[in-house]
C-alpha cells in the first residue's frame, strides 16, 4: 500500500467501517442537536458535510429539514450514504482537496478528526481552500479535531478489539508531527491477516488558527467537548472550532 493511499483505502474497506461506526448514535444526535442550539441556524440554510463517511451526521442534520450535501474520499461510503438521498440531502464521491462549489454554503463541517491524513501542509491547505470557497460570506466552519496535547499525554500504546468474528491489533505511537496507529485486521473470510497505519497530523489550535486565517477564515469560538465546554489545553479531549468568513 503506498503511503499516499493509505486513507482511500482503509477508509474503503469493511472493516474500517466495522471498527469505527458501531458507534453511539444516541451520542451523535445528542452532539448535532447541541450544536444547532448554539449555531441557530435558519431553516433555508445550506450545509456540507466534508468528509462525511456513510452520511451519519448529515442523515441527522437533514432530518431537521436543513438542505445537506455530504462529500467523502471514499466510494463505498457515498455508495451506502446515496441509499438514504432524497429531496433535502444529497451525496458525492469528492477530494476535499479540490474546489467544490463556490459561495454557496452557510454551514460547513467537518466532524470526528476527519482531517490531518494529507502528506503535506500544501495539500491540507487546499482542503481549507475548498472549504472557505464554499461558504457564503459569513458562512461558519465547523471542524472536530482530536486535542493534540492530551492525546500526547493518554496514549495508549496498545489494545486488541475483538468485534464479532474479527480482531483488531492495534498499536499506536508518535513523533513530533504525527500520531500513527497501526491496525492489523484478522477475520475469517481473510487468508491472511491485514495492516494499515493511519497517520494524523499533529495540528494544534495555533496551526488551526494560521491555515484557516489564511484562506480568509477567522476562528470565533473553541470548545473541548462535544458538550461544548470550555477548551482546557491539557484536560479536553476534542478541539472543536467554530470559524467564519
Amino acid at each position: 500500500m503506498t503511503e499516499q493511499a493509505w486513507y482511500k483505502n482503509w477508509f474503503n474497506s469493511t472493516f474500517y467501517h466495522k471498527l469505527y461506526f458501531k458507534r453511539d448514535e444516541k451520542e451523535a444526535e445528542a452532539f448535532i442537536n447541541q450544536l444547532i442550539q448554539r449555531l441557530q441556524p435558519p431553516p433555508t440554510a445550506k450545509m456540507l458535510d466534508v468528509a462525511c463517511g456513510k452520511g451519519r451526521h448529515s442523515k441527522i442534520l437533514a432530518a431537521k429539514g436543513y438542505q445537506v450535501t455530504g462529500i467523502d474520499i471514499s466510494p463505498d461510503s457515498i455508495r451506502h450514504a446515496k441509499k438514504a438521498e432524497k429531496e433535502n440531502l444529497e451525496f458525492f464521491v469528492h477530494d476535499m482537496r479540490l474546489l467544490f462549489r463556490s459561495n454557496y454554503f452557510n454551514y460547513v463541517f467537518n466532524f470526528f478528526t476527519s482531517f490531518g491524513y494529507f502528506r503535506t501542509r500544501r495539500e491540507h491547505d487546499a482542503a481549507f481552500r475548498t472549504i472557505a470557497t464554499s461558504l457564503i460570506s459569513g458562512g461558519l466552519f465547523v471542524i472536530d479535531y482530536l486535542n493534540v496535547h492530551y492525546a500526547e499525554a493518554h496514549l495508549v500504546a496498545s489494545e486488541v478489539r475483538q468485534i464479532g468474528d474479527t480482531q483488531y491489533d492495534i498499536q499506536r505511537w508518535d513523533d513530533e508531527t504525527h500520531f500513527y496507529k497501526k491496525i492489523t485486521v484478522s477475520d475469517p473470510s481473510l487468508k491472511q491477516p491485514m495492516a494499515y497505519t493511519e497517520r494524523v497530523a499533529k495540528f494544534s489550535l495555533g496551526d488551526f488558527t494560521d491555515m484557516l486565517s489564511y484562506q480568509g477564515l477567522q476562528v470565533q469560538e473553541v470548545f473541548g467537548d462535544y458538550s461544548f465546554n470550555h477548551y482546557d489545553v491539557k484536560q479536553s479531549q476534542r478541539l472543536i472550532i467554530l470559524a467564519s468568513k
